[in-house]
């Protein structure tokens, strides 16, 4: 079984280096197996012979760029090296690199990038700290106007290693070759934009080391939560694969209710029923086939529905409503202590007045699923969910503070669990941003829920087969489209 892809902060994987350089590894050594695997990318990229001009950094960053220049002349490349800053600054292992580099070094801001087949970006790696300016913004300039291929070492100068952020300005890169994991701005936008197409090359640190120094950050993929996937057997019945409930909202609002549960029965809910206020029952009863109906008349009627056990999964808010109704039917919700979906309405209602949700959910699986907007008015008087510049952070945070997992949605959608597991998302299509996509969405969590799968494995899974399914239709997509896209999705995941 192939196992979860780790990401690792800038801090972890410092602290990963230190870790296998206290085992005995001399950092030069870790240096010259960095600079290797960028030797060994850049002759994929470039027939033998080409130019290669090396953009090298007053760092760790452009010691690995010394090394990799040294090796592709020796491998018969014309290579030229542009430095940012004086020679004999250089400490440390750097220094040490460039000893092994006899060709001539010049002012990288002067280098004549047009000229080369290949520039390698050395200039900085995860250490940076602050937006670029003087010299090093000139050369990002002048890399960016050559029109010439990148590849970048590490990630892309000037990309915030951390957040994926842009700190000033960035290189945009063809392709980028980091080392023993992924950072967070491999995924995260826009750095994964800018990041191009990106090797992970092993240079010694084992999983071990990464797990003790990281292991709660995550690419989010297959991998992470597919052993976990609901599967039937031939002993299975509905009744085994849980009951989803999906509250409606009014006459003229019971749509979105609908693509909610029908992607949780196409999911593999066994059942699913559509809690709708009176008003709205013959709107709903006029679409509805497999999902069963109930009427619901607010939160006094979503109590008595739930004295029934066997409602195992709800989703509350698409459409609901922004009211104090809405509000109260969350609390019913949380006090039945059973899987629960919140989105659109169901989080609004709460604007300004998150704290009645703190710690609100730490007795019962719950998953919240924001965009930005949401997660914004939710959380604005509290700044320290807001303020950090990670939307890994933000996302962590709010878990904690809620005790549900959170789904801040967005290109790079980012899944968060109390307990500080997060993961990245990074199949997502902009296919999906049409009308219903994210009631669909919540359907499908619900549904995996529904079928015991816990709730951090369930967003995770659900965000995934969401935009894989979004994906694989393409242009024309609706979201009336997505449900009946699953089970291709289902098949290739459980086979």
């Amino acid at each position: 079984m192939t196992a979860p892809e780790l990401v690792l902060t800038p801090a972890e994987m410092r602290r990963a280096d230190a870790e296998v350089i206290a085992g005995g590894v001399p950092g030069i050594e870790l240096m010259r197996r960095a600079g290797r695997a960028v030797a060994d990318c850049a002759e994929k990229l470039v027939a033998s012979g080409s130019q290669i001009l090396v953009a090298a950094g007053p760092g760790q960053n452009g010691g690995d760029g010394f090394v990799a220049a040294a090796l592709l002349s020796e491998r018969g490349y014309h290579v030229r090296l542009g430095l940012l800053g004086a020679l004999d600054r250089l400490t440390g292992d750097a220094a040490t690199a460039a000893e092994d580099w006899t060709g001539e070094t010049g002012p990288v801001e002067n280098a004549p990038f047009q000229e080369a087949d290949l520039i390698i970006d050395a200039l900085f790696g995860t250490g940076l700290a602050r937006d670029l300016d003087g010299a090093a913004r000139l050369t990002v300039e002048r890399m960016n106007a050559s029109g010439r291929p990148v590849l970048a070492v590490d990630l892309p100068s000037g990309i915030d290693g951390g957040t994926g952020e842009v700190r000033g300005l960035a290189v945009k890169t063809t392709r980028t070759v980091t080392f023993a994991a992924r950072k967070p701005c491999h995924l995260l936008m826009p750095g994964r934009a800018m990041s191009g197409a990106v090797d992970v090359a092993g240079i010694g640190i084992s999983r071990d080391i990464l797990e003790a120094c990281g292991g709660r950050l995550f690419a989010n993929a297959p991998a992470l939560w597919q052993h976990d996937l609901p599967r039937p057997n031939l002993a299975s019945h509905k009744y085994d694969r849980g009951h989803t409930l999906v509250a409606s909202g009014g006459a003229t609002r019971t749509g979105a209710a609908r693509l909610a549960a029908r992607a949780a029965l196409r999911i593999g809910s066994g059942l699913v029923t559509v809690a709708s206020p009176p008003e709205a029952l013959g709107v709903n009863a006029a679409h509805l086939t497999a999902i069963m109906l109930r009427g619901c008349d607010g939160p006094e009627g979503l109590h008595h529905i739930l004295k029934d056990e066997r409602f195992n999964s709800l989703v509350l808010g698409p459409a609901l409503g922004v009211h104090s109704e809405t509000r109260a039917m969350v609390a019913v919700a949380a006090q039945a202590r059973r899987s629960l979906v919140l989105d659109a309405d169901a989080l609004t209602s709460f604007e300004g007045m998150a704290t009645e949700l703190h710690q609100a959910f730490q007795n019962a699986p719950t998953v919240l699923t924001p965009h930005g907007g949401e997660f914004a008015r939710l959380f604005k008087d509290h700044p320290d969910i807001l303020d950090p510049p990670s939307k890994i952070d933000r996302a962590r945070r709010a878990a904690f503070y809620t005790g549900a997992v959170i789904v801040l949605k967005g290109s790079d959608t980012v899944i968060a669990a109390p307990d500080g597991r997060a993961a990245i998302n990074e199949n997502g299509t902009p296919y999906l941003a049409t009308a219903g996509s994210g009631d669909t969405l919540c359907g499908i969590i619900a549904g995996l829920m529904a079928q015991n799968l816990p709730a951090f494995e369930a967003a995770c899974a659900g965000v995934w087969i969401h935009a894989e399914s979004g994906a694989s239709f393409g242009p024309g997509l609706i979201a009336e489209d997505l449900a009946d896209l699953l089970p291709g999705i289902l098949r290739r995941l459980l086979s």
